[in-house]
């Protein structure tokens, strides 16, 4: 027996036909209910939408895919957080700083004092929704086409936002961090961004929380020596971490 909330998720899947997203409070308005009605439909399970950033989707699990933020949104959360601050901690004043895509970086934009005047270029939905919470932030959306699974804008066209602008620093984030292949993603997609961030920015950094070392992910962002720093919440296996330092990759970690 169909019940309500099977009712209101099916008329979102319908309204999702006829568009890529809808904004929650749209939703709410299509449904003739409260948008935390929506909020609570959603978090149960057997959904054919989800909620993903401030806006309702299709469910990228109904696709045969590789990643989804919203699976992994709360992965490694404490891990994710012990890394933020030591990130943030690098944007000084007036910084122009290119923020990639993935679940870590809205971890690293939390971490930022409100009171720091910077200017952000971001990529993706997620990390945007978090820097524009930060009252004395110049926020620049890279646009085009968007990819609900990673939440990624990519420029439609040939030009990108990136070509008129050098980034003091560029956090570059990564799925896996490899001696050998360096560090790799789960999505294609990201790479052009990741890449055109890295040549236009003063400083690489690539951010990875500890679960990350080790693995290797389909799409290979770089050798771990384009990059001027590595930040993580705490050091590799030996190893890596003496592979590192013969490199001259500094490894920044949280203070004690």
């Amino acid at each position: 027996m169909e019940t309500r909330r099977d009712e209101r998720i099916h008329k979102l899947a319908q309204a999702l036909k006829r568009t890529d997203k809808l904004h929650l409070k749209d939703a709410a308005q299509l449904l003739g209910v409260s948008e935390m009605t929506i909020r609570r439909d959603l978090t149960e399970p057997a959904s054919t939408v989800v909620l993903l950033g401030g806006y309702i989707v299709s469910d990228p699990k109904s696709h045969a895919g590789h990643y989804f933020i919203s699976d992994q949104h709360g992965q490694n959360a404490a891990r994710k957080q012990r890394l933020a601050q030591a990130a943030a901690d690098l944007i000084s004043e007036n910084d122009t700083v290119f923020f990639d895509c993935g679940t870590t970086l809205p971890y690293i934009v939390d971490a930022i004092p409100d009171t720091l005047p910077f200017t952000a270029i971001c990529c993706a939905m997620n990390t945007f929704l978090a820097l524009k919470e930060k009252p004395a932030c110049n926020v620049i959306l890279s646009g085009g086409e968007f990819h609900a699974d990673n939440a990624l804008f990519t420029p439609i066209g040939a030009h990108s936002i990136l070509d008129d602008l050098c980034p003091t620093l560029a956090f570059i984030s990564a799925a896996g961090i490899d001696q050998e292949q360096g560090a790799t993603c789960y999505n294609i997609n990201e790479l052009a961004m990741k890449h055109h961030a890295m040549l236009r920015a003063r400083q690489r950094v690539l951010v990875a929380d500890s679960s990350k070392f080790g693995k290797v992910l389909p799409a290979r962002i770089g050798e771990l020596r384009r990059f001027d720093l590595l930040v993580s919440d705490s050091a590799p296996e030996p190893a890596l971490k003496s592979w590192l330092a013969q490199q001259n990759i500094p490894l920044r970690l949280p203070k004690a």
